[in-house]
């Protein structure tokens, strides 16, 4: 008996038939399948995924915020209780988790669809619902402000009604509507009735967490560790109890590994070291008759002296609070924040500034490179001039520049890279139409009377697509360090965790090198762009056919 290993000898005739016969795998899978095989590659899509992961349970697992708060009377009997982490949420927050969970039973539905047309459905789907969460936020913060007037200062009013959500859920419908109609359009994503029901679900689902967010809620970190310390509520936290935002200024520059009581025990420690020191440098400034000296030592003592007990008096109640027992693993920044809960925070700065900008590179270019591509002459002639200026503009000096005259958000940094680095694209998908163009199918596509955008992005698209793909991979980890770049010379987004402020801030206020401040973030920084290249060189050694003959 043979071997089960051991392929058995067929006919020509059995052949024919197609016995023995492995079914063929797509491209793409084909690719995909490529692209698994290399070991590295492996690696940088598991630090890609950890990061994604990080930037999706960050509120979750790093938020000062308790998790149950309970409401204890006079006599220790639990009142009431509430989640203020919960409350605490945005609606980028709720999205996000609900995007991961139902993008993942989503694209794993044992329906018969092909699994690109998943991907392009979920795609879709997150870009109406990112455009309507953004365009709801700035909608009420225009409508918030105190110069509003006539209609605007109506309509204001008449949504700021916290007893009616569906009113502000309808407001933030119509705002996306148009974003939601127009993806809608698109001829090669799915059928028509498949596209209408995508757009229906992201635009509900997008304005239903918008209009329950649509104002952000105040917090007071530090009355929840006084009211515990009074016994007045009794708290319950998350697995990281500090935000990105909450700071301390007593847990200053604390090495990692050490507990909030430990660390403010060392302030102790060093405020009475402190004194001593000027206890004796007193003693010597008067018997050497120096009463300059000595007034001088004296006001110096008392400022120590004052700053001391302002500081007992914060310690007491949060060294009565579970906070005490926390525990910073990565250490403390300059501000007192937990250098761990900011990493983890700073995940969905990079996540969200790689992909949103690239995508709208990638949109820009292929628009304008199938254009100049498909119909070449005149109009490639003078469309490629346009490229060639946006080639000529440089990125990051923009950037500072826009810093400096722009509002300092996300969005803002995201449009301008974004607006600015489609000029790859643009060339590949140029490059790849002129070779498609005078193709049989597109000459047949052209004679059947398509329309153009049909012959553009549903017969040539998919078939010049390729280098583009393989490009933005590396224009992501571009992106990233864009970002990096600009929050570590502190022009980067305002009152958000980033990698590239982190890292800024490890020479400290004094000039003295903080090593956690400055391995983490830079280690970060480092494995996040290495992947996304490694990724990107993978990509394009398994889908040219060239690079995978000579590897052979």
């Amino acid at each position: 008996m043979p071997d089960a290993s051991t392929p058995l000898a067929i006919s020509g005739v059995e052949a024919m038939r197609g016995i023995g016969a492995v079914e063929a795998r797509g491209f793409w899978a084909d690719a995909w399948q490529r692209v698994l095989k290399n070991r590295a590659a492996v690696l940088g899509i598991a630090w890609i995924a950890l990061v994604a992961i990080g930037a999706v349970v960050a509120p979750f697992i790093a938020n000062a915020n308790p998790l149950i708060l309970r409401e204890v009377a006079a006599d220790g009997t639990v009142t009431s209780w509430s989640s203020p982490l919960w409350q605490s949420l945005t609606a980028s927050d709720f999205l996000m988790a609900f995007g991961v969970v139902a993008g993942g039973v989503w694209m794993f539905l044992p329906v018969r669809l092909p699994r690109g047309e998943r991907l392009g459905a979920l795609v879709a789907g997150a870009v109406i619902a990112m455009a309507t969460t953004v365009l709801s936020a700035f909608a009420a913060d225009w409508l918030d402000e105190p110069e509003r007037t006539g209609w605007t200062r109506a309509l204001g009013e008449w949504l700021a009604n916290p007893d009616d959500t569906g009113r502000r859920v309808m407001m933030a419908a119509l705002i996306g509507a148009p974003i939601a109609a127009a993806i809608g359009t698109i001829p090669f994503l799915l059928s028509t009735k498949q596209r209408m029901a995508v757009v229906v679900v992201a635009l509900g689902v997008a304005a239903v967490a918008a209009g329950a967010r649509w104002h952000p809620r105040p917090v007071d970190y530090d009355r929840y560790v006084v009211d515990e310390a009074a016994g007045r509520i009794r708290c319950t936290y998350t697995l990281i109890p500090w935000s990105p935002d909450r700071s301390r200024s007593e847990l200053i520059i604390v090495p990692p590994m050490r507990t909030v009581g430990e660390a403010i025990a060392d302030k102790e420690a060093a405020s009475v070291r402190e004194s001593q020191r000027l206890s004796a440098a007193l003693v010597t400034a008067r018997a050497s008759t120096s009463p300059d000296e000595a007034i001088r030592i004296e006001d110096d003592m008392g400022q120590v002296a004052r700053q001391r007990a302002s500081l007992q008096r914060e310690w007491k109640p949060l060294l009565s609070s579970p906070f005490a027992g926390h525990t910073f693993l990565l250490g403390t920044d300059p501000n007192g924040g937990d250098v761990l809960a900011q990493l983890l925070w700073a995940c969905r700065l990079s996540i969200s500034v790689g992909f949103v900008s690239t995508g709208i590179a990638v949109v820009i270019g292929v628009t304008m490179g199938s254009i100049m591509g498909y119909f070449g002459g005149k109009v490639d002639l003078l469309l490629f001039r346009v490229v060639e200026i946006f080639m000529a503009v440089p990125v990051l000096f923009l950037l500072i520049v826009a810093a400096g005259v722009l509002p300092r958000n996300t969005y803002v940094m995201m449009a301008i890279i974004g607006c600015l680095s489609w000029t790859g694209a643009a060339r590949f998908t140029r490059a790849e139409f002129m070779k498609l163009r005078n193709q049989d199918f597109v000459q047949g596509a052209r004679a059947s009377g398509l329309p153009l955008r049909s012959v553009l992005f549903r017969h040539m698209l998919p078939n010049g697509v390729t280098p583009v793909l393989v490009d933005a991979s590396f224009a992501i980890a571009g992106a990233i360090i864009a970002e990096a770049t600009l929050s570590y010379l502190g022009l980067g987004p305002d009152n958000q965790a980033s990698w590239g402020k982190l890292l800024s801030s490890a020479t400290g206020t004094t000039g003295t090198f903080v090593w956690w401040l400055a391995i983490f973030p830079g280690v970060a920084i480092f494995l996040s762009v290495l992947s996304y290249n490694i990724l990107g060189g993978a990509l394009r050694d398994a889908i040219d056919p060239k690079l995978r003959k000579a590897a052979h």
